[in-house]
């Protein structure tokens, strides 16, 4: 399904459990809503065009700026304001997705043998 967005144009190519993946067409000058997830990933790989995408950090007063071009590929961690700006016309592919955590144990006791 492609939506419109003001900005541009987004199409679903997939959606599962695990993550979802998404094709946009954007116009130079273009941008997205300041934004955060708060349990996924988003990630953003450029085909053809220019995207500069912005991070407003958590842990100090800056905001990082990168611009990717075809071919690079940049991502964001969950819980963190971000958005994007059309730099050139672009094809750009976003991806989502939550991140399996190996120290995610809380441990109440630590266990015991008889």
């Amino acid at each position: 399904m492609i939506a419109g967005k003001v900005w541009g144009n987004t199409e679903l190519i997939e959606a599962n459990a695990a993550l979802e993946f998404h094709r946009i067409e954007a116009r130079k000058g273009g941008v997205c809503s300041k934004h955060k997830h708060e349990f996924k990933w988003n990630g953003f790989y450029v085909e053809a065009g220019a995207l500069l995408i912005r991070v407003w950090q958590n842990d100090y007063d800056l905001i990082d700026e990168t611009v990717l071009t075809a071919g690079m590929w940049t991502k964001v961690k969950p819980g963190v304001y971000h958005q994007f700006e059309v730099v050139e016309d672009c094809v750009a592919f976003e991806l989502y997705w939550a991140e399996f955590n190996h120290n995610d144990i809380v441990r109440e006791t630590v266990g015991y043998a008889t």
